[in-house]
């Protein structure tokens, strides 16, 4: 994938009164290109309402709600929160004529999703903190039957590590979890130029597109998580040792699959694997 370089002047964190804060793992989009570009990853269909998570200054903001979508912005920093309602709303909602839009000063991983969307569906989209990232999709995982699509930004590690096929060394839980539930595929990769502050590392964009059978795995998602958790936990190991704390008839631990490690084992695999355990 080519990576994207391009800058475009725009407005720094500090210059709205919003300041970078670095135990909330923040590094403000500040690319309009880019931004566009991570807002245009969704399809905007099946859907009407859309929660970005970590809105910061509201550089992707703008473009989601140009969408004319209902659009709820999920901010932890009360500074982020005091700018997007106080400021924000006055330039760029009325360019939409009104369409609702709602900043709400929560921790995604706390809030109750239900208390915003009730049973309706919503897509999530955001330029994700590092340091939440991959609960940020567990969280979305366990929240599969309201959230068609998912999209945004990762550190590039990470993005990559969703979307991994098995076979590769970085194929692991993320892998597993994401893809047992939704197509995962790494669009383009961002450099650290983008963002006030920049980061070290690069970073990446990807869409999670639920799958059209994601409610008819033969296995609950617990059995499964917890099968892929052991699995990982000793990824040298073969299954027959890393499951062996699940106490699993003889019979079963002679199978196949129990002398391969779980990089080597696909989703479905796993999945068949998760189902015959809790059948038991």
């Amino acid at each position: 994938m080519a990576k994207y370089n391009k800058h475009k002047s725009s407005h720094k964190g500090s210059d709205k009164g919003v300041t970078a804060k670095k135990h909330l793992g923040q590094h403000f989009l500040k690319d309009e290109d880019v931004a566009q570009r991570i807002a245009d990853v969704l399809s905007y269909e099946g859907y009407d309402q859309i929660l970005e998570i970590g809105p910061g200054t509201g550089v992707l903001t703008k473009h989601v709600i140009r969408k004319n979508m209902k659009v709820t912005a999920l901010e932890l920093d009360s500074e982020s929160v005091i700018y997007l309602k106080h400021s924000f709303p006055l330039e760029h909602v009325k360019i939409v004529n009104e369409k609702t839009f709602q900043v709400i000063e929560a921790d995604f991983l706390k809030k109750d999703l239900k208390e915003i969307y009730g049973e309706e569906p919503f897509a999530i989209i955001g330029n994700f903190p590092y340091n939440i990232s991959t609960q940020i999709v567990f969280k979305t995982i366990e929240n599969r039957t309201q959230i068609p699509e998912f999209g945004g930004m990762f550190q590039k590690e990470v993005a990559q590590r969703i979307c991994a096929p098995h076979g590769s060394k970085i194929y692991g839980i993320l892998s597993v979890l994401a893809q047992a539930y939704y197509d995962a595929e790494y669009l383009f990769t961002v450099g650290p130029q983008v963002f006030n502050p920049p980061p070290r590392v690069d970073s990446g964009v990807l869409i999670l597109k639920r799958k059209d059978n994601y409610d008819n795995l033969t296995c609950s998602y617990s059995i499964l998580r917890q099968v892929v958790k052991l699995a990982f936990q000793q990824r040298r190991k073969t299954l027959r040792n890393s499951l062996k704390s699940m106490n699993l008839p003889d019979e079963m631990r002679e199978q196949e699959i129990f002398n391969l490690r779980p990089e080597q084992i696909s989703v479905d695999v796993f999945v068949k694997l998760a189902t015959e355990i809790e059948k038991l």
